[in-house]
């Protein structure tokens, strides 16, 4: 397909699809949270707009490039194969001017309007999953997302140091509950594209080492996750509310990870992947409220 026909098949939406605009809405969550936690009060509304749009930025370059460097596999996979490059609306080359664009955008807002930790912290996360993870670590190990789960798991940092320009405990404990929540959140999705990935030669859990030690993995990987949950009460960075929360959301994940493990019923890894969202969201708004109560 000729460049001409590209660019006029292409809008806006495919650019916007490409950034993967509900995962980075996600992260800006935790990022907003982490910038509140930051602070006994109310976070400047400078850092709280600046710090936010450019983390969403770099973010979405990220998630742009996931995109280019996937785009052979994702033909071959039904999740992915009506994503902008593998139908020709998108060419390489456009996503490619577009990620650099957006992400020199992000550094230039970071730096200029909050401050130079949280932009290259920003630009190591970056660095982190489009190339780390998207162009070695996925195919290199079925270990891939819990080794490359770290740059995921940033935005609550990127937030803390845009208010306090300092690396401090309470973001680094965000980190870890996101850390701690990636695998089981991912695993029951590559269960469910199980067939999907073993076409592309992706080296995912479910393909290398069979669905029951998957299930299996993201049970512990759950236990392990509840446990660091804990961890803000135990710290004292958070109180009683936050714990209670915590206890029940972390009762219906476990619930959902061991039904996951023993049946059979073909929705139970979806149900699992989609309550994982939920859990993480409502975690991370407990650990708010919790903070101005």
């Amino acid at each position: 397909m000729s460049d001409t026909l590209v660019k006029k098949s292409a809008s806006w939406r495919d650019y916007y699809e490409m950034c993967k605009p509900r995962v980075v809405m996600m992260m800006v969550l935790t990022s907003l949270v982490g910038m509140f936690l930051a602070v006994p009060a109310m976070v400047p509304l400078r850092i709280l707009w600046w710090g936010n749009l450019g983390i969403a930025l770099v973010a979405s370059a990220g998630a742009v490039v996931n995109h280019l460097i996937d785009h052979r596999i994702d033909v071959l996979m039904q999740r992915t194969i009506k994503r902008p490059i593998p139908q020709g609306k998108v060419s390489p080359v456009q996503a490619l001017v577009f990620a650099c664009a957006i992400c020199l955008l992000g550094m230039i807002v970071l730096i200029l309007y909050v401050n130079p930790l949280c932009a290259w912290l920003t630009l190591a996360s970056f660095i982190g999953y489009a190339i780390i993870y998207t162009g070695w670590l996925k195919r290199a190990t079925p270990q891939n997302i819990v080794i490359g789960g770290l740059s995921g798991a940033m935005p609550p940092l990127l937030g803390w140091t845009a208010v306090t320009g300092s690396m401090d405990p309470g973001g680094l404990l965000l980190v870890l509950i996101i850390f701690a929540w990636t695998p089981p959140h991912f695993w029951p999705l590559a269960i469910h594209r199980k067939n999907d990935y073993a076409k592309t030669d992706i080296p995912m859990l479910p393909v290398t080492h069979g669905e029951e030690i998957t299930k299996l993995h993201t049970l512990l990987y759950t236990i392990l996750m509840l446990l660091v949950s804990a961890l803000p009460y135990l710290t004292g960075m958070s109180g009683l509310p936050y714990l209670f929360a915590a206890l029940a959301l972390g009762a219906g994940f476990l619930y959902h990870a061991i039904d996951l493990m023993i049946t059979k019923r073909v929705q139970a890894a979806m149900r699992t992947f989609r309550y994982s969202i939920f859990y993480l969201i409502a975690l991370f708004i407990a650990l708010l409220i919790d903070h101005y109560l």
